[in-house]
């Protein structure tokens, strides 16, 4: 979320993130690699500022697609899916081109975005198999002092940001994967501990629903530490 190229997303219905959206799983594009396309302007270096952009996980998923050799969908369900042990199917918005709406549109039962987040909690293991390695895990989920720019308190005067995740201002490692309605995964490695919510906002900057869930997952790590000690 630092490519520097300039992209406007506040979900008001008028900016860029419509763009895209309309080009991909609303199926008024071509879609693929062609509905990147309106978003080719740099703006700032490299590298330098935090700008969350959906356009920057689109091109992932593209990335992706090429680099698997098949789509993005079946990649997951080869890698994490099945081998997590997946209650049931999910599904994902595509666009014209059968290509992912990697940043967003994939739909699962609550249950199985509680497996993925225990998979996380345990950086990658699940149930002795290591389904994706912990140093990337690690990695994804732990800014570096390399990236000040991503820092919490940088990146937005809350939360840090790394690989498509949310970093928590804790001296602990937290983090949290979040949807624009309120879809919400909390995850403490340490503790080994959870928390999804699916219920969905009537809007995209509902600040009271963030705090109240934020509430509620720092009451239960609370609970969690004096349980354990």
């Amino acid at each position: 979320m630092s490519s520097g190229v300039r992209f406007s997303e506040d979900y008001e219905g008028h900016d860029d993130f419509a763009t895209l959206r309309a080009n991909t799983y609303r199926l008024q594009g071509a879609g693929g690699p062609s509905a990147l396309i309106p978003f080719n302007q740099r703006h700032v270096p490299v590298g330098t500022r935090f700008s969350y952009s959906s356009a920057e996980t689109q091109m992932l998923g593209l990335v992706l697609t090429r680099a698997a050799g098949r789509p993005v969908a079946q990649y997951l369900e080869e890698k994490i899916w099945q081998p997590m042990g997946a209650e049931a199917d999910a599904t994902w918005l595509i666009d014209n081109a059968g290509q992912e709406a990697t940043f967003g549109g994939l739909n699962a039962v609550l249950r199985d975005w509680a497996r993925l987040a225990l998979l996380l909690a345990h950086d990658g293991h699940w149930r002795g198999r290591q389904l994706i390695p912990a140093s990337w895990v690690l990695e994804a989920t732990t800014v570096g002092d390399d990236q000040p720019h991503l820092k919490p308190g940088v990146a937005t005067p809350i939360f840090g940001y790394d690989y498509q995740t949310w970093i928590l201002p804790t001296t602990r490692r937290m983090f949290l994967l979040w949807g624009v309605r309120g879809q919400r995964i909390f995850v403490h490695p340490e503790y080994k501990l959870v928390m999804v919510n699916t219920s969905v906002q009537k809007t995209s900057h509902d600040l009271p629903a963030l705090e109240e869930m934020a509430a509620l997952w720092f009451a239960a790590v609370r609970w969690h530490a004096a349980s354990a000690g």
